[in-house]
């Protein structure tokens, strides 16, 4: 709900509307001619089943010819940032007087995947500190691994973009599947 509303604020005009739904199983009562998948979104759907589930709904919301475009992350560099040694920088960001910070704190390889660990810290207007540890995993994927699942769902592969890693980005590969 809070994105959602972030994101009606700054629309501002434009006619954009959000939906709040789980990405393996919707129905939006419409078609799209695009479909975008932000940085390694679908790498967090839990498997290949989870998958399987988004782009069996994406397919049914895509108008006949339309293009689904998913960034994965084929390959993370593991890291761990160790008492005393360099951090990459943290996101920081204020909103009404409270400030945001996430630190990546490591990247480690794990069965299937990768998990990603984040020191989230949010301190008040008044000052005191609320410090969170928070995890996420991301499933292990290859640009040909998701072309292949897509095809079962009625997709067929189009093309690939490679966008550079940068000393903030890790970098990714976006498969084009087309309805």
């Amino acid at each position: 709900p809070v994105l959602l509303a972030e994101l009606r604020r700054r629309a501002g005009r434009l006619a954009l509307s959000g939906v709040l739904a789980d990405a393996r199983e919707f129905e939006l009562g419409r078609r799209f001619a695009l479909c975008l998948v932000p940085m390694q979104t679908i790498q967090l759907l839990t498997g290949a089943s989870g998958r399987a589930g988004f782009l069996r709904c994406a397919r049914a919301h895509l108008e006949r010819g339309g293009l689904l475009a998913a960034a994965i992350s084929e390959q993370l560099e593991t890291y761990e940032v160790l008492d005393g040694s360099p951090a990459p920088v943290p996101d920081i960001c204020e909103r009404d007087g409270v400030l945001y910070s996430s630190l990546p704190t490591a990247v480690r390889a794990e069965p299937g995947g990768y998990a990603l660990a984040r020191r989230r810290e949010t301190v008040s207007p008044g000052g005191s500190l609320s410090v969170q540890e928070d995890r996420i995993h991301l499933d292990r994927l290859t640009a040909a691994e998701l072309e292949r699942e897509a095809g079962s769902q009625g997709f067929h592969p189009v093309g690939r973009a490679s966008v550079p890693a940068t000393a903030d980005y890790a970098g990714s590969t976006v498969v084009m599947l087309r309805a």
